[in-house]
């Protein structure tokens, strides 16, 4: 129930109990796959984050996304784009600050974020 919670023990007598905050997990440059890459951009509220963090990073969750959409759901969209490679997360104080990993996608597959970010979108998403 309490997976977030870490007893620390001063004494025997007196406990404290403090959050603990979870790693995020940010896949190594070599693990990074095309197939997660392309998935992850597969969505147009993802991509869309993705070209507002190419035009200026790094960027909080709430300005990088789309505006309309819940926090909730745009969490599960940096979660996404972190898990596959493209975003790189960083708390703040109790935001958290998000850079597109860029030079790292060049170097794996050379041209591929710059081809998928030239296409027209054909509007904003959701």
């Amino acid at each position: 129930m309490f997976k977030n919670i870490e007893l620390l023990k001063f004494t025997s007598e007196r406990s404290i109990y403090l959050p603990v905050m979870r790693s995020l997990h940010h896949p190594a440059a070599g693990a990074i796959t095309l197939e997660g890459v392309l998935h992850a951009l597969s969505d147009p509220a993802r991509l869309q984050i993705v070209r507002n963090l190419d035009e200026s990073c790094p960027r909080t969750c709430g300005e990088a996304g789309c505006p309309s959409l819940p926090r909730s759901t745009l969490s599960h969209h940096f979660r996404i784009l972190r898990e596959a490679g493209l975003v790189r997360s960083e708390r703040d104080g109790v935001s958290m600050r998000n850079t597109l990993r860029r030079d790292e996608l060049d170097k794996r597959f050379p041209g591929l974020l710059t081809a998928v970010l030239s296409q027209d979108c054909g509007g904003e998403a959701d």
